[in-house]
């Protein structure tokens, strides 16, 4: 008869082990039942909802290319929101990724303003900021630019100040004791080494602000989505699907675009 080694019993977890990982997932499952019991779905609905997209589906073919002119003027105010948007967001967040930044940031005050402005912008979603900014500035593209150049410093301020935070601080320690001024230090310690970065994070939210800027017309904020929002108001379902083939081959264009700089900037 054969003994037995330890090896005959391996587990990956200890019986203590299993028994956490039980309760863990007992405890996420009554949370998810728990979740689906406070909103109120109306499970007939969705049972029926394989039906009532394949009905809309249906009503959406053959598109409509009747206001195609529209749409592609439509859509080419939409790329102009978002590169414009982008524009000035890349000249906002340079400032507040400087101030942002542990170890460029004058002094503590600045450096909670510079992460408070961060945290704000990103906090608020794109479509709440252009219904603050169509109530201050009236529907058009003008909302559509400033919000989506809010949403952008945020997320561009915060990828480029953790870029300023991972710095060589060597160069920055050499001119500091050569005596050069704060400014020549940003201009030839810390501007040479977050340039590749910054390349890399100005295409990407172009990239995204594109895509963004396609739903903003929902709101009155200019863009494509006006014609999407009144198409599907008049249950006109050709275009519908019509400007949503626009919007797909424009973000497809966009990517396409973007991939393009990225391999020649960087």
């Amino acid at each position: 008869m054969s003994s037995t080694t330890p090896l005959d019993h391996w587990s990956r977890y200890t019986p203590k082990q299993r028994i956490k990982r039980y309760a863990v997932l007992l405890l996420t499952l009554l949370v998810v039942a728990w979740a689906l019991q406070s909103i109120d779905v109306i499970w007939e609905w969705v049972w029926d909802s394989p039906a009532q997209m394949a009905d809309l589906f249906g009503r959406m073919v053959p598109p409509d290319p009747q206001n195609l002119p529209s749409i592609m003027w439509a859509m080419w105010e939409t790329v102009n929101i978002a590169t414009i948007a982008t524009l000035f967001a890349v000249i906002i967040s340079l400032p507040v990724a400087y101030i942002a930044a542990k170890n460029t940031t004058p002094n503590v005050a600045t450096l909670w303003l510079g992460r408070f402005i961060l945290v704000s912008s990103r906090s608020v979603n794109t479509i709440i900021w252009a219904l603050l900014f169509v109530a201050i500035f009236g529907p058009g593209i003008i909302a559509g630019i400033v919000a989506i150049m809010f949403r952008s410093v945020g997320f561009m301020g915060k990828l480029l100040g953790e870029a300023i935070e991972e710095i060589d601080t060597r160069p920055v320690e050499a001119l500091q004791a050569s005596g050069a001024s704060r400014f020549k230090v940003v201009l030839y310690a810390i501007v040479p080494q977050v340039m590749p970065t910054f390349f890399a994070v100005s295409i990407l939210r172009w990239d995204i602000n594109l895509r963004e800027s396609t739903v903003l017309g929902l709101v009155g904020a200019g863009g494509i989505g006006i014609i999407l929002q009144g198409a599907i108001d008049t249950f006109n379902w050709p275009e519908v699907s019509t400007v949503l083939l626009a919007i797909l081959a424009f973000v497809i264009l966009g990517e396409v675009v973007s991939m393009y700089l990225r391999k020649r900037i960087l």
